[in-house]
């Protein structure tokens, strides 16, 4: 997802876009984007898949419009957990390949496979749950009454079957490799760590039943998290990620802390091989769109603050008009009917020359709307005057 500032007569509008190319394992990425997948012929038409990958397409038909939706929950949930971040989980579209943001073992890659094998494990739990599948139903093996004294009912999320399916057709790409290899290594731990994420925060749901709601009787079932909750896991799970890397450990290859000092990883736990790069400039290379441009929040202090999301380039403040909904009133019935009203928001966005004009500076700094350390910019000195239709305002040139 990306933002840029379009100009109209009534003043500049913040527009969305979305990039087609997503940093998911590829052959995901390509899934994502197709139909539904209903005749063997598809499946050998699936770029990036393996062979072994192709067979258990025409083996699972049935499961494969789960594993589609699985792959786009990852890249939505992707999106989402860094839209604040400098990497904010898109490529460019110009790329034919997704780049080396996921090519390489950095913390980036590791979130990607993890959040990719949990989608992929979702999807299908969700999909048995629903009664679309003819191979998998309701998880039978949870019944009787519970030590807390309610009735184990009602339809248990399979998801015993969700991650067997993830781990046989997610997890043979690596294994086709040869699990020695050191970014087979990691692939596969952090494919089994997104589908703990889920495991670990499964749910129990009651119902409750008797006279008046009563609950003389409660009946249970376990169920999937929500999967933004796993996202949010896996989320924290990337800020604390260890950096490992191959040692021999026996008569097998093993991952182990760069540092000695840190205590082993978990199985829950994200690792990664090499450092990431800063995410700042654009290379087109690498996959990386950089930070130009990008909307930033001038009073934190955090990633998504205009100091750090700008890498220390400055930013510039624009007005711009937003067209909201409002004066909403509900009418019998049934429906909402609202007003569009426009409302003025500044926003401050990341600057990009780095020239100099003290005058225009000092303007800025009086009127509040630039830090003192930030340089003078085109965008600055054309800031006196109208928007420019050159340089919107919330973008970078």
């Amino acid at each position: 997802m990306a933002s840029s500032w379009e100009w109209t007569e009534r003043g500049w509008r913040l527009c969305i876009s979305f990039h087609p190319h997503h940093p998911l394992p590829r052959y995901l990425a390509k899934l994502s984007s197709v139909g539904s997948i209903s005749e063997e012929e598809t499946c050998e038409k699936l770029k990036g898949l393996i062979q072994r990958q192709v067979q258990m397409c025409k083996r699972n038909l049935e499961v494969m419009d789960s594993v589609r939706r699985g792959a786009q929950l990852a890249i939505e949930e992707c999106q989402y957990q860094f839209r604040n971040r400098r990497w904010n989980c898109s490529t460019l579209d110009s790329l034919p390949v997704f780049g080396k943001v996921v090519t390489q073992g950095t913390r980036e890659a590791a979130f990607v496979y993890a959040i990719s094998s949990a989608g992929v494990a979702f999807a299908v739990t969700r999909a048995c749950s629903s009664g679309e599948l003819e191979k998998c139903g309701c998880d039978r093996t949870v019944h009787g009454v519970s030590p807390q004294g309610f009735q184990w009912s009602g339809c248990s999320d399979n998801i015993a079957y969700g991650v067997a399916f993830s781990q046989s057709f997610v997890d043979v790409r690596e294994r086709s490799k040869g699990a020695s290899s050191s970014r087979a290594l990691m692939n596969l731990h952090n494919n089994e760590a997104g589908r703990k994420a889920i495991l670990t925060h499964m749910r129990v749901e009651c119902k409750c039943h008797g006279v008046s709601g009563s609950c003389e009787v409660k009946t249970c079932w376990r169920a999937v998290p929500p999967f933004r909750q796993v996202g949010h896991a896996l989320k924290e799970k990337f800020d604390g990620a260890t950096e490992v890397e191959p040692r021999r450990v026996g008569s097998s290859r093993a991952l182990v802390p760069r540092n000695a000092q840190f205590k082993p990883h978990t199985d829950e736990d994200l690792v990664y091989l090499e450092p990431s790069p800063d995410f700042c400039e654009q290379d087109m290379r690498s996959g990386v769109l950089g930070t130009r441009g990008r909307t930033c929040n001038k009073t934190s202090k955090a990633i998504d603050g205009c100091e750090l999301l700008c890498c220390g380039r400055g930013f510039h403040t624009a007005q711009v008009e937003l067209a909201e909904r409002c004066s909403c009133k509900f009418h019998w019935c049934c429906f909402v009917k609202c007003r569009q009203c426009q409302r003025l928001a500044r926003y401050w966005a990341i600057s990009l020359d780095d020239g100099e004009d003290r005058d225009v500076r000092a303007h800025f700094v009086a009127a509040g709307t630039m830090p003192r350390g930030s340089q003078s910019s085109k965008m600055q000195r054309q800031s006196r005057k109208s928007p420019p239709a050159k340089a919107p305002p919330g973008s970078c040139t």
